[in-house]
């Protein structure tokens, strides 16, 4: 899964490195939208790069929507949809079968870029750590993602994920995902509108290979509501008795 990313990178850093001009949506941000510790559960504002505005950057709600609900209305919305995980990220297998996500298959896909992004680790007793992963080359990762626009004219997104690889078997050890990570050679084609349904399937089975990753453990304040997690410090490595996996 993926509930929590890093981004440090400014707009302007986002424009330049994707070609692309900022276009504000219905909500202006009152921010550069960088954070080193996003939580996904607090439905922060994010950058996309839409399909349907290949050429633009736009900001878009962390928790996808169906598009005939309010976006106005997101906080109501989301405290019932907390059960079924906030709307963060979609299984890439139930892509085009599943009642919101096939509606934006076909259409709606979307590049959400981070720098980085959390994933959870259990160790022996149980013992959680967060780990935090990154590109070895400190680039932008460019996640897949899918949106809506709700009836109000709000975008809204999720983060499509996948069965893990082996790097993300060993971290992500009890649920077994990860987000689906697009190569760079592949941003182009993951907004191309000719796609078929076969190609979309290549473009995430194909996704970024392991050894272009690494992890390593950050602080348990990721996990901790009374702290300020959003901080530079948080994703600093920390070291951990209790993590015997070799990462």
């Amino acid at each position: 899964m993926c509930y929590a990313i890093s981004l440090t990178r400014s707009v302007k850093t986002l424009e330049r490195h994707y070609d692309v001009e900022n276009l504000l949506g219905k909500v202006e941000p009152e921010k550069d939208l960088t954070y080193y510790h996003a939580n996904g559960f607090s439905h922060p504002l994010l950058w996309i790069i839409p399909q349907e505005q290949r050429n633009t950057i736009i900001s878009s709600r962390w928790g996808i929507m169906p598009s005939n609900k309010l976006g106005a209305e997101h906080v109501d919305y989301y405290k019932e949809a907390v059960r079924f995980g906030g709307g963060l990220n979609a299984q890439s297998e139930k892509l085009f079968d599943h009642f919101i996500y096939k509606n934006s298959a076909m259409s709606k896909r979307c590049i959400v870029p981070v720098t980085g992004f959390f994933e959870p680790h259990t160790a022996p007793k149980k013992f959680k750590v967060p780990f935090y992963f990154e590109r070895k080359d400190q680039n932008l990762i460019n996640l897949a993602g899918v949106y809506t626009i709700t009836k109000d004219g709000y975008h809204t997104f999720t983060i499509l994920t996948k069965p893990a690889t082996p790097l993300f078997a060993k971290i992500h050890n009890t649920k077994y995902r990860k987000p689906v990570i697009l190569n760079d050679s592949d941003i182009e084609v993951w907004l191309d509108g000719s796609l078929a349904e076969n190609d979309i399937k290549e473009v995430i089975q194909d996704d970024m290979p392991d050894e272009l990753l690494r992890t390593y453990p950050v602080s348990k304040d990721v996990y901790n509501p009374r702290v300020n997690s959003d901080r530079e410090g948080i994703i600093q490595p920390v070291e951990y008795s209790e993590v015997v996996v070799d990462y």
